[in-house]
């Protein structure tokens, strides 16, 4: 494979995933809070024959990696496994990635520091991590990241991989979200209304949307393995907006429910997601009922007030 990472089919989907999301690793987790980074390590150790347990993005993981072997040839997906444990604490983690067969080859373990900074120098299209402050640091750097919570819903068993995004402050920017905040829903209504040819501008999850589109074309229409959803309190008339800026941008969204406000818990059920995405707190609460949830802490909704 050339340095570009690319191979004849095109460019890969990139995802870093953290190792707290990707394995259960609350008991260690727990030690290192209570007892501090030398008992931690020592755990670590003594127990880095014992398999860890598969933690929030797991059942995700496994999806991502099975189209490889639907493509065949060069993989068109690769997990990259960021850490904040050092190489000599993170062995327990790739003995658990071998016991799971997973095939997942590149790490960074950062010592104790953030490791958002290597998502960029892996060329990663999207960052998962159990870590909020590792999530916005990322985000502001450009990057799509979620933070995933805890969900109380199973694993979609079915074979396809299904992601669904809400609109203002994840695929696109926050500009309307911030009219809605400000001035109301009257006031947001016609300023959409009257932008209706305006394409949106751009939000942090867009370019990840553009690279699992480039994986889908890599299948026949009625065989591929993904499927995506806008989920958006969005309403008509403020629909048309974010219909003409998807075709501005060249993307096939598969399903789009335009909710008018209501809980999307349910209809993401409906969907079978295996992940959601969405920029406020209330409806990732409400999703992780039911599927996979990842906090996207961008925009107007996620600013922290100003100290007096």
């Amino acid at each position: 494979m050339g340095a570009s990472g690319q191979n004849k089919s095109g460019p890969k989907l990139v995802i870093a995933i953290s190792s707290t999301a990707l394995f259960d690793m609350r008991e260690s987790h727990s030690i290192y809070e209570t007892e501090g980074v030398e008992a931690y390590a020592d755990y670590q150790r003594k127990h880095e024959d014992d398999i860890l347990e598969p933690g929030e993005a797991f059942p995700l993981v496994t999806k991502l990696l099975r189209i490889n072997e639907k493509l065949g040839g060069d993989p068109r997906v690769e997990i990259i496994l960021l850490s904040r444990n050092s190489a000599d604490t993170g062995l327990r983690v790739f003995n658990s990635i071998a016991h799971h067969s997973l095939n997942i080859s590149r790490a960074a373990f950062s010592g104790g520091n953030s490791p958002y900074r290597y998502v960029s120098a892996f060329a990663c299209h999207l960052f998962l991590s159990t870590n909020a402050d590792d999530v916005r640091s990322a985000l502001d750097s450009g990057m799509a990241a979620a933070t995933l919570l805890p969900s109380k819903g199973g694993a979609n068993e079915s074979d396809e991989l299904r992601f669904a995004f809400d609109g203002d402050a994840v695929l696109f920017s926050d500009a309307s979200e911030r009219i809605f905040k400000e001035r109301g829903l009257d006031a947001f209504t016609e300023n959409e209304k009257a932008s209706a040819q305006v394409p949106l501008d751009p939000g942090p999850f867009k370019n990840f949307l553009l690279a699992l589109q480039g994986l889908q074309s890599e299948f026949p229409i009625d065989q591929c393995p993904l499927r995506t959803a806008l989920v958006t309190a969005r309403a008509a008339p403020s629909h048309e907006r974010v219909v003409r800026t998807l075709r501005e941008w060249g993307v096939r969204i598969d399903e789009s429910l335009f909710l008018g406000g209501l809980s999307k818990g349910d209809f993401l059920n409906s969907f079978g997601a295996d992940v959601f995405f969405d920029d406020q707190q209330m409806h990732c609460s409400s999703a992780s009922e039911y599927v996979a949830t990842g906090h996207v802490p961008h925009g107007v909704a996620n600013e922290l007030p100003k100290a007096e």
